[in-house]
């Protein structure tokens, strides 16, 4: 039995009625609103996430911020002055499948469900892994060698996986058992990947160019960003809008859109160093950014409205699994978590 379990709500116990985001990584910010919540004299009030102590940052009479602390799980969260313990809020905790990693975009996904998460490395030194799978069963296996900074991930309708190399600016073809093709090259400094439903493949160049290669292989440019836009991030809505994400260090930075003619425009403005980017069966758009200050991933819905749904720091992509997991990469490791999101399919 717990100490949780030896608590018990009375009249002047805190009460939580509601907290934001309601998923986060560990170490990251869940903002609290209820009442009770305050310091009482020189007193705070303690956090607990299941049975692992949280620290909280900051204790008003209606508003509370708690830090998720390392080793939690998906499960309630409390808070406790003395023996009277708080109503409990459920949150979902994301839970680390690989560390030691080093991504800098999205993890992918194939038809089977397994992942893969990229070592891309510093620029110009090849790493003894390039990209790693994780199997449906969660163990850890490194599926290829030798490719130098890979910036990208992508899987065609046939199951094929192209990774772009933004130190020779070569897209390779993959097979799932391994093996690897040249694909295309002078991509310039090739970023990040995406196919169009139709099975062209898009190539982001570090300096605003847009490529498409069409399945005949001809390569043309299709659209151009400003040459400070490092189209690190790709990915499609339903109606062919490409969605474009560089991450610079300013806070108040834009998501781009273009269209299937390739004319641009802006498909939202706010975000801080936007990173990877994925989109739901409702063509909702997440995005690995900070939402005024607050790091996680973001939402923008088909209003474009924005909101933090899963809090923490240093996320530079995410993907959808089919059974509402979503797979989370930070800048050395890989998470994942309930989020209750299907993801669309392009093919």
């Amino acid at each position: 039995m717990s100490l949780l379990d030896l608590l018990s709500p009375d009249p002047h116990a805190p009460h939580l009625s509601a907290l934001t985001p309601g998923a986060a990584l560990p170490g990251g910010r869940l903002d609290v609103s209820g009442s009770e919540l305050g310091p009482r004299g020189d007193a705070m009030p303690t956090a607990f996430i299941g049975g692992i102590a949280a620290t909280v940052a900051l204790s008003r009479a209606s508003q509370a911020v708690v830090i998720v602390p390392e080793g939690a799980i998906a499960s309630d969260l409390h808070l406790i002055y003395g023996s009277a313990r708080s109503n409990g809020l459920p949150v979902r905790v994301a839970v680390p499948l690989m560390e030691s990693a080093h991504p800098v975009g999205n993890p992918a996904v194939d038809a089977d469900g397994n992942i893969f998460v990229m070592f891309s490395g510093p620029r110009g030194e090849k790493v003894d892994v390039s990209i790693f799978r994780i199997d449906v069963d969660f163990q850890v296996r490194p599926f290829v060698r030798d490719l130098m900074n890979i910036s990208g991930l992508a899987f065609d309708a046939d199951g094929l996986m192209y990774a772009s190399s933004r130190a020779e600016g070569t897209v390779y073809r993959i097979t799932p058992d391994g093996e690897i093709s040249t694909f295309a090259e002078g991509m310039g400094i090739a970023t990040g990947l995406a196919f169009d439903r139709d099975g062209n493949l898009f190539v982001g160049d570090r300096t605003g160019t847009i490529f498409k290669i069409a399945q005949d292989g001809e390569i043309f440019v299709f659209a151009t960003l400003e040459p400070s836009v490092a189209a690190y991030h790709l990915a499609f809505k339903s109606d062919g809008t490409l969605l474009v994400a560089a991450p610079t260090t300013s806070s108040y930075e834009v998501i781009h859109a273009i269209d299937p003619k390739g004319d641009t425009s802006v498909y939202y403005r706010g975000l801080g160093r936007p990173q990877g980017i994925a989109v739901d069966g409702d063509d909702n758009v997440y995005v690995a950014a900070s939402l005024t200050g607050r790091r996680g991933i973001v939402r923008i819905d088909n209003a474009r409205n924005a909101e933090l749904v899963l809090a923490g720091n240093d996320l530079v992509g995410l993907a959808f699994l089919d059974d509402g997991l979503a797979a989370l990469t930070t800048r050395n490791g890989l998470f994942h978590v309930e989020m209750g999101v299907t993801g669309r399919k392009l093919f």
